[in-house]
């Protein structure tokens, strides 16, 4: 599976710009405003490593990953505090508190990927999957291509990062809601059936010259939205 990084900003311009920097890598990264939300994700995706700002609304960052360490039942990953705090007293509080890394603001996407490879390395998570596999398909993170054997695919970029995000949460069944959120992202409104459309057109680009078919692994789950299985399920429809 792919190294998970999640943001946790209440500034959206710089959410983005980390997610930009990172998708360049071939990190999957997953993005919350505040702590709250931050909380869920980490429940729900156990993350590799969390990019945490100190300033967040309600809660700060600081509090939110306190909080974390105190409870046993959620498994922790490395943390690199985001700040614009940059006494050394703020430093060693951050660290105190079970930050992994400091990394003041502003700071240059180098600096940043920099840090996030060397305490991914030390965490042992360094070496994310660059190429994605199941059946014949596969997903080349670096070069952003897909592949059906050994032949390139035509892809749009809407249906790769949907692809992306099936091959990397294989056998969990999503709404088109839940899709429309992971993969489009909350901020912006966009009707479900426009998921029903990428996913056509994304099942139809699997589709080698040679014949071979990988739209099957993009099953619709009847009442809820859709699975990427190789599992051939009866009850599923293409």
């Amino acid at each position: 599976m792919q190294t998970t990084i999640l943001i946790v900003d209440d500034e959206a311009p710089i959410r983005e710009m980390i997610k930009h920097v990172l998708d360049l890598k071939g990190y999957y990264c997953l993005e919350a405003e505040d702590a709250h939300e931050a909380h869920k994700l980490i429940v729900d995706h156990n993350p590799d490593l969390i990019l945490l700002d100190w300033m967040l609304p309600q809660m700060s960052g600081i509090e939110l990953l306190r909080r974390l360490k105190r409870d046993q039942n959620t498994e922790v990953p490395p943390v690199i505090m985001l700040t614009a705090k940059s006494a050394e007293e703020n430093k060693i509080h951050g660290l105190s508190a079970g930050a992994d890394d400091y990394v003041t603001k502003p700071f240059s996407p180098r600096e940043l990927i920099a840090r996030v490879s060397a305490v991914l390395r030390r965490s042992g998570k360094s070496i994310h999957d660059a190429k994605l596999v199941v059946d014949r398909l596969s997903l080349d993170a670096i070069s952003h291509r897909v592949y059906i054997d050994d032949e390139t695919i035509s892809i749009g970029p809407t249906e790769y990062k949907l692809l992306q995000f099936f091959m990397t949460h294989q056998e969990r069944a999503y709404t088109r809601a839940q899709l429309l959120d992971q993969v489009w992202g909350g901020n912006v409104y966009i009707e479900e059936r426009t998921v029903d459309v990428h996913i056509r057109r994304l099942r139809k680009a699997l589709q080698s010259r040679s014949g071979y078919d990988c739209g099957y692994l993009i099953q619709t789950v009847r009442g809820t939205g859709y699975r990427f299985s190789a599992k051939y399920d009866m009850s599923s429809s293409a």
